[in-house]
């Protein structure tokens, strides 16, 4: 496929993940006093009692103008599949200061960090209150591209350097971590430029990225000992498969195993687009982990 066909398939597939109209959620939560500090909780549609929960964590390169409302349909889509869901908002990079006209800058050090840190210890009481009858002990997190990188860290949290303010002292009660076209490798990815520089846009360059790579790169923060797969489109242009693939095989060498789900002549957003078939999928590999 030439460069155009792929970039008009992308722009395709983004219009169509992007179309459907915002889902209100049932209820909303705040974990901290910053206006970005909210959970969006949906029940899920069956009406059941004791259904699994999916943590959601959503993309846009950490970037400002990408918030949880794209991602609302497919919090929708996984309630109509009988999960109890969450979906997290973050603080995310802003302007540039002093320019005006460029593309917002990606991610804020640290608050990205301490937001998901927050939302995550945060959600068995909020759940407790705004979803009672959802059984907690079966908790996956996904999260898609950036918020795929997100949910890998959630998990990993354990597994920090020593000294580090989002350090759990044992593993997070997770079923596991289904990771949508993740941000999961930060060396590949900058070399690669996904998503034109985020990543060191969001660590920031020199010492100081080597520095918070140690904290936040996923394929470095390994093993976890938490059941992880990776769903990845083939055409995906905007975090390309050779991302998952380092991740995996960074895993590996750790001594860990983490499933790869490649999904043939798929994109970037056909994994969170209720109307395409890859979001099935997604719906499936949750469900192998939660039930």
């Amino acid at each position: 496929m030439s460069d155009s066909a792929a970039r008009d398939r992308d722009a395709a597939e983004a219009e169509s993940a992007f179309s459907h109209p915002p889902v209100a959620p049932d209820a909303c939560a705040a974990y901290g006093d910053h206006p970005d500090q909210l959970v969006d909780f949906y029940a899920p549609r069956d009406g059941r009692t004791g259904a699994p929960v999916v943590v959601v964590l959503h993309g846009g390169a950490w970037r400002a103008p990408y918030d949880r409302g794209h991602v609302s349909p497919f919090a929708d889509f996984l309630a109509r599949r009988g999960f109890a869901v969450a979906s997290v908002e973050y603080r995310r990079g802003g302007g540039i200061p002093g320019q005006r006209g460029t593309e917002p800058v990606a991610g804020r050090w640290p608050e990205t960090l301490d937001d998901v840190a927050a939302a995550m210890d945060a959600l068995p009481s909020l759940l407790a209150r705004e979803l009672p009858a959802a059984d907690v002990r079966r908790t996956v997190v996904t999260g898609h591209s950036a918020g795929g990188h997100l949910a890998l860290w959630a998990a990993a949290r354990h597994v920090l350097p020593a000294g580090s303010p989002w350090r759990l002292p044992g593993p997070p009660e997770l079923r596991g971590v289904v990771a949508l076209a993740p941000i999961a490798d930060f060396t590949t990815s900058v070399a690669l430029d996904v998503c034109s520089g985020a990543v060191g846009q969001f660590l920031g360059g020199g010492a100081e990225f080597e520095e918070r790579a140690r904290h936040t790169d996923p394929a470095v923060l390994l093993p976890t000992g938490i059941a992880t797969t990776v769903v990845q489109g083939t055409r995906d242009t905007d975090v390309p498969p050779a991302v998952a693939e380092a991740y995996v095989d960074a895993a590996a060498r750790a001594g860990e195993t983490v499933g790869l789900t490649l999904l043939p002549d798929v994109g970037h957003f056909p994994l969170i687009d209720p109307a395409a078939d890859a979001c099935a999928v997604v719906a499936e590999e949750i469900a192998q982990l939660a039930w």
